[in-house]
């Protein structure tokens, strides 16, 4: 068994290092989930991994060894878990804290079913800030069968954990002692005759109160959950006939196992935060083969806050989690005191901002796109009913990529968008993102900033200041009237299906955020292949819209195009359409003309969303997804000259 863990060890650190990946978290559960696969069978039994990360031992013992030549590449093997790709993967994961309010639902079914499959959920420390893991407990507590939680215990979730959930952990690791005199007394007590055997089951009845002296208030067994460990997490007999005790009592078990996260590696165990999700890297000196050339926009906003800090001592940072991966971190260093790190529990990160502003601070929300969903109702209740002045970072918008449907942020505007009072800005590059808080800090009420994954564009630069649903025209002109008697020859252009003499057609392409750099290569095809020069808009605010500008542009264009990475319900294309059908209906019944234009003048514009019309996005490079998905350069040019 060793052996083998020694193997499938080096396995993944290989595999790793060559496409990227999550690897502290999975090198430090391999002889974990090697216990778990000698006491289970699958697919019959069902495994639950928290978030899922950590999965990559599972897929090898489950067959998809082979598989690893394509980890978390377009179509190839995902990173975390997932139902359509193995029948042993019984539960998709991508977010903390899910596993045992799901655990309980596969329990549930299997008891009206009336079968014995085993069910286990395997959740980490840091998932234990979630409210839903007590939410679940509270529920499992009624259950009358067996469901085993074994609680990975490495004291880590992305950063060091924190708060009371994890000072109350380490008092239970200290519960090896208790567990240990318990069994010691136990065997001396048996072996004492006649009498031994009576004050054996006296000393069962009174264990709580010897517990209380070990372990203070161990919450799990006031709500009904019969507690067992801690255990060596990377002993594999002693979890192995652990986890078969577990399974065989017909109750619900919590098993705390401690385990190392990044062991086996010695640069994941000296830096888990680092190795937690990599780019590929070189095994021997621990050092990314990806070569960071310029700051992303993490750093930009890591960095901005932080001097935005020191000009202002009411501005405050909230994290949840993860610190290091949203920039905070920047900021934490300089002002420790005015820095709140709430581990992984969103819902309270956003009211507890609430709280601090109705208190008379800013305080700056970061968290990433996909895991500020979960977050919406506090976002509405607590924050935009009351018009309070949050600011929220969101990082990781639009497509991140190589993680998967759980992790794109692609919904943000559709939860955003109809937030009463809610100004939602995208910067086009990393001097506009500095802007942008510089604007959200001088409001009154809540902001919302989203920006992408990645480097952080440096093109267009502008010195135009930003102001409230304010959109920037960076090259073209909005024509004066609707009617062109211009003649254009187009015998050069590449496009065959333009006559070679025509009416001059017109185009109007709108770009939101990351998309303008995309949108840029888009307009330098229109120019070269088509000979036409579109207007060529920075949409900047998502809300509000520009309206003066969609009203202005409307009956004069032959095509209108918005470019954006989030899906279509809720964009800012869907939105912007319903003002240009609008201001369309009163040209063409006559109720406004513009300089002398007439009703035949009025051009009746073709409107193109470039956005994300599948319902998930699947792992991928950004450009492979952005090509599949038709929101390219190449792809928008090609559909804007054929609409032509």
């Amino acid at each position: 068994m060793d052996e083998l863990a020694s193997e499938i060890r080096s396995f993944i650190i290989e595999k790793v290092s060559e496409h990227g990946g999550h690897l502290a978290a999975n090198l430090g559960v391999v002889e974990l989930t090697m216990a778990l696969h000698r006491c289970m069978d699958f697919p019959e039994d069902k495994l639950i991994f928290d978030v899922g990360h950590q999965a990559y031992t599972h897929k090898i013992l489950t067959g998809r060894r082979k598989d690893f030549d394509s980890l978390r590449e377009l179509e190839g093997l995902s990173g975390f878990p997932k139902r359509r790709e193995n029948p042993c993967d019984a539960f998709d994961t991508g977010h903390s804290s899910t596993s045992i309010s799901a655990a309980v639902g596969f329990a549930a079914a299997r008891d009206l079913r009336g079968t014995n499959e085993k069910i286990c959920a395997v959740i980490g420390d840091g998932s234990m800030t979630g409210g839903m893991v007590y939410e679940a407990c509270n529920q499992l507590s009624q259950l009358k069968s067996n469901l085993v939680i074994i609680l990975n215990d490495n004291e880590m979730s992305i950063d060091r954990n924190v708060g009371g959930v994890s000072k109350y952990l380490n008092r239970m690791r200290v519960g090896a002692s208790y567990n240990e005199f318990k069994t010691n007394l136990e065997n001396v007590l048996m072996n004492i005759p006649e009498v031994g055997e009576k004050m054996a089951k006296g000393l069962k009845k009174s264990k709580d109160s010897i517990k209380g002296l070990f372990v203070q208030g161990s919450f799990v067994e006031e709500m009904g959950i019969t507690y067992i460990g801690p255990v060596d997490g990377h002993n594999i007999k002693e979890m192995t006939k652990t986890f078969r005790k577990a399974f065989r009592l017909n109750k619900p078990i919590l098993v705390h196992v401690r385990t190392t996260k990044g062991a086996g590696y010695k640069y994941a165990e000296k830096y888990p935060e680092h190795f937690h999700g990599v780019d590929p890297f070189d095994i021997e000196t621990g050092r990314s083969l990806t070569r960071k050339t310029r700051a992303t926009y993490t750093d930009v906003f890591g960095k901005k806050l932080r001097s935005l800090g020191e000009e202002n001592e009411k501005i405050v940072a909230i994290t949840a989690a993860m610190a290091h991966g949203t920039g905070v971190s920047y900021f934490q260093k300089s002002f420790p005191e005015r820095t709140f790190d709430v581990g992984i529990a969103e819902q309270h990160a956003v009211t507890f901002a609430a709280g601090l502003a109705a208190g008379g601070f800013i305080p700056v929300v970061a968290i990433y796109s996909s895991f500020l969903q979960r977050a919406y109702d506090q976002i509405l209740h607590d924050v935009c009913l009351q018009g309070l002045h949050v600011i929220f970072a969101i990082d990781r918008s639009g497509i991140v990529g190589r993680d998967g449907e759980t992790h794109q942020g692609i919904y943000d505007d559709a939860y955003l968008a109809d937030m009463p009072g809610l100004i939602v800005i995208e910067p086009k590059n990393a001097f506009e993102l500095s802007a942008a808080f510089d604007l959200a800090v001088s409001c009154d009420g809540p902001v919302a900033i989203k920006y992408s994954r990645g480097y952080a564009y440096r093109g267009l630069i502008s010195n135009e200041k930003l102001e409230v649903g304010k959109a920037e025209i960076i090259s073209g002109c909005i024509p004066e009237t609707c009617c062109s008697t211009d003649k254009v020859q187009n015998a050069e252009a590449e496009t065959s299906n333009v006559s070679e003499q025509t009416e001059k057609k017109r185009v109007a392409l709108f770009a939101c955020g990351n998309m303008v750099e995309e949108a840029v290569k888009c307009r330098d095809k229109l120019i070269s292949q088509a000979g036409i020069e579109p207007l060529f808009v920075n949409a900047r605010f998502i809300k509000p819209l520009d309206e003066t500008m969609l009203r202005n542009i409307t009956g004069k264009f032959d095509i209108i195009a918005f470019a954006e990475e989030t899906c279509e319900a809720g964009s800012f294309g869907e939105r912007a359409v319903v003002i240009i059908q609008d201001e369309l209906s009163k040209l063409l019944t006559g109720e406004k003309y513009e300089l002398g234009s007439t009703k035949e003048d009025i051009r009746i514009p073709k409107v193109i969303n470039f956005c994300i019309k599948e319902e998930t996005v699947p792992q991928g490079s950004v450009d492979e997804l952005r090509d599949q998905l038709g929101i390219s350069a190449d792809k928008m040019a090609e559909t804007i000259m054929n609409s032509l």
